[in-house]
């Protein structure tokens, strides 16, 4: 059922709220924010909105960039960290215009919402559910500065190996032994508890959290399964709440992809699945590992468009550090059960019809959620309105190790790219699956790329200290 404004309003007196803070999302998926004290909202703020400057969110408009934001009681939650007691709140972003505003077509959450609406209109599904692994890292202590004289990068976390000598209490972790070891090993674990708790709070309920691979400060929480579009919204408050978690007991986290040289990095996995009428889609006891012809299909789109979804769900340099062979991490094109090494995995655990899915395993959260799990969705349903199978274009399965293969079998493998310039190149050439539907603007895709292709100029034009290991004395 959805908030009224009465709901609203005893929301705000019952806790006594003093501020209403609407969060803006900008087009790299980062929260904005603006802040009215609660006496200057009522219900005209539903339509005349809050005005904000469209194009300091990196939204490239024909328009004039003045727009207003339209909060969404629904995503209303207590903010924990705030001292003064403070209301968050969501919302769309919409044109001026008259007689009534218009959405925004750029905006992340209008497109979001668009793509459920074109899958309802296929006929196909009516919902689709995912479940993001978010991975990251806490460190004590991180710094960094690039300047002409001086380019470093410094963390340090108190279990982490490089420490065996200076810790002082045997309290380390073996480099890469970390996979769910526990306390006194697993610094963290309150930490992570609040996290859950507050994320359990504004509802968003939680599977579990624990260590991960990595022994420098590596970890998981998990959600459970949520429709697209709150997941989306999940995603930006399962970050904001992780940040300042970490802040409030004196660290500090990132969603960074690989933030640590030869230690694993992290992802967002994403399990994904199709109900209609609240029946399964991807359930089938007599297909591959128990997935419907429909399911194959979707996951034929997935691999057939990975190369330019890939810029939308890994969009940072830093990503492509991440996806490299030997640390669980997918670089193959290809499906498989139970098989982290292909880009698709079907966990062999999802035996229920209901639960019947698979994930995708090369995203990671440095991406904007809304267009990460749009582009999926869109890219599944193209596979599905075309047909197109998997396996009959020799995409897997792949119910081996890819990593053990020799060069002369690998070569024979499709793989993922291997940097955002040529996830980017392969975007600019495959994007009308995207534009289905009108669900995603053609001007947000050229103006996302060009944005990203200036950030790998700029990140290309500066001198690595690795490269004075290898390069000075030549």
């Amino acid at each position: 059922m959805k908030r009224t404004v009465k709901d609203f309003m005893n929301l705000i007196k019952d806790n006594d709220i003093k501020m209403i803070d609407f969060k803006i999302v900008d087009i790299n998926g980062q929260y904005r924010h603006v802040t009215i004290p609660v006496q200057q909202f009522s219900e005209s703020t539903l339509t005349d909105g809050i005005g904000f400057d469209a194009s300091n969110y990196g939204y490239a408009v024909v328009e004039k960039s003045d727009m207003v934001f339209i909060p969404d009681l629904d995503t209303a939650v207590i903010d924990s960290f705030c001292e003064v007691p403070t209301l968050s709140v969501a919302g769309n972003a919409m044109i001026i215009d008259y007689p009534a505003n218009r959405p925004l077509d750029q905006y992340p959450r209008n497109i979001v919402q668009a793509a459920e609406n074109y899958m309802r209109e296929t006929g196909v599904a009516d919902t689709m559910l995912i479940l993001p692994e978010f991975e990251f890292h806490l460190f004590d202590n991180v710094g960094w500065e690039v300047q002409p004289n001086s380019i470093s990068m410094e963390l340090d976390v108190s279990q982490a190996p490089w420490n065996s000598a200076v810790e002082g209490k045997g309290r380390i972790v073996p480099h890469q032994k970390a996979y769910h070891i526990a306390k006194p090993f697993d610094h963290t674990y309150d930490c992570r508890s609040e996290m859950c708790l507050e994320m359990e709070k504004v509802g968003i309920p939680i599977k579990y959290h624990h260590p991960e691979v990595g022994s420098s400060g590596q970890f998981e929480i998990e959600p459970m399964l949520g429709e697209m579009s709150k997941m989306a919204d999940a995603t930006m408050m399962i970050k904001y709440i992780i940040h300042n978690t970490a802040a409030k007991y004196g660290m500090t986290a990132t969603f960074m992809p690989k933030p640590v040289y030869k230690e694993a990095g992290n992802g967002m996995h994403v399990h994904m699945l199709l109900l209609k009428n609240g029946e399964p889609v991807f359930s089938d006891d007599d297909g591959y590992a128990h997935l419907s012809k429909t399911a194959h299909y979707f996951m034929g789109g997935l691999l057939k468009h990975i190369s330019s979804l890939c810029a939308l769900t890994n969009p940072s340099t830093n990503s492509f550090k991440r996806l490299v062979p030997g640390f669980e991490a997918p670089v193959t094109v290809g499906y498989a059960t139970s098989n982290r090494s292909a880009v698709i995995r079907i966990p062999a655990y999802a035996k229920q019809p209901n639960m019947r899915r698979f994930e995708l395993r090369n995203p990671d959260a440095t991406c904007n959620p809304y267009l990460c799990y749009s582009a999926i969705l869109m890219a599944g349903l193209d596979g599905i309105k075309n047909q197109i199978d998997p396996h009959e274009n020799g995409w897997g399965p792949y119910d081996f190790n890819l990593y053990s293969l020799s060069d002369e079998e690998k070569a024979k493998l499709h793989a993922l790219p291997t940097s955002l310039e040529a996830a980017l190149d392969a975007l600019e050439a495959d994007h009308e699956y995207l534009m289905a539907g009108g669900v995603f603007p053609e001007m947000l895709i050229k103006n996302f790329i060009a944005s990203k292709r200036q950030e790998c100029r700029e990140m290309a034009a500066i001198p690595h200290p690795a490269e004075f290991a290898k390069y000075y004395n030549i």
